[in-house]
């Protein structure tokens, strides 16, 4: 879509063109990390590498190209969704730039509605004042997307809380074996992290964790 050229030169419209591009860039990265399935996926691969123990191990970098393509295949039904309802008929003509862009709405819309918590997102509403009135198919995006942030933020947390356990009862066996040893200037951790690894390897702990994490949503 083109702006209208200004009164007395050509110049001001292409360079408002780009303003206005690259403002949006600034806030597209954080609309699609907040309103898809990124935080909950990172967030729960960041606890296993806590609750293992082995400092940055796997690097940061590894931990956040997983979570993107982990992304990208849960969120696939819903990019195809969007590109066949909203893309391509604005492509062949059969619909402006506004009604595309409702129309692909729907299915990032449906896809939040499915992960969010009601009482998260009773609370936006409460918050904004518009109280349980608002049927959850009308929800502005002001209130849905924080409602499913915090939503993904929760089940997340649970799924790091059930991570942490059986690590958490190896550094307490460990912990308590080396006291009755009398080894009491051993750390620990130096002996538990081997065991952790071994116990994670043995399990097939990558396949449990991605496995949980794609088949819940």
């Amino acid at each position: 879509m083109t702006l209208p050229l200004p009164a007395g030169g050509g110049e001001l419209a292409p360079a408002l063109q780009i303003v206005l591009f690259v403002t949006a860039l600034v806030f597209v990265p954080a609309a699609l990390v907040m309103m898809t399935a990124f935080t909950r996926i990172l967030v729960v691969l960041s606890f296993v590498r806590t609750a293992v123990g082995a400092g940055q191990v796997p690097p940061t970098a590894v931990l956040v190209g997983l979570a993107l393509f982990l992304t990208a295949f849960v969120m696939a039904p819903v990019g195809d969704a969007v590109y066949r309802e909203a893309y391509l008929p604005y492509q062949q003509g059969t619909l402006d730039f506004p009604a595309a862009l409702r129309t692909a709405e729907g299915p990032v819309r449906d896809f939040m509605l499915k992960e969010t918590r009601a009482s998260d997102l009773d609370l936006f509403l409460q918050i904004s004042g518009r109280g349980g009135s608002v049927d959850r198919a009308s929800v502005p995006l002001t209130a849905l997307v924080p409602a499913f942030a915090i939503s993904e933020l929760k089940t997340a947390f649970e799924m790091g809380f059930v991570i942490y356990l059986p690590f958490l009862v190896i550094d307490m066996v460990v912990a308590t074996t080396l006291m009755s040893m009398g080894m009491l200037m051993l750390p620990p951790v130096l002996v538990s992290l081997p065991f952790k690894i071994l116990l994670f390897v043995l399990v097939d702990g990558w396949h449990l964790v991605v496995a949980n994490l794609v088949n819940g949503f």
